[in-house]
């Protein structure tokens, strides 16, 4: 029995912002950010394309390099 009081706050995951591109670790594709929904975040391929769901544990953010590739930027 936890007899902490109050109880601790369970980890919230974090979101990336809207409109940032970042790499789906579980495949390494690159995406854009277009919404969250039901504790996912969609991604869309960076030049258009079929979107996909992605959990937030499992996106991290670009570095310069891999911006590039979007042909975007930042």
């Amino acid at each position: 029995m936890n007899d902490e009081f109050p109880p601790r706050a369970q980890a919230v995951p974090a979101f990336p912002a809207l409109g940032s591109y970042v790499i789906d670790t579980r495949t390494g594709r690159l995406g854009q950010v277009m919404d969250t929904h039901a504790g996912y975040v969609q991604l869309r391929p960076p030049r258009g394309g079929i979107e996909w769901y992605c959990p937030p544990a499992a996106v991290r953010p670009t570095v310069p390099a891999e911006d590039g590739e979007s042909g975007w930027g930042r």
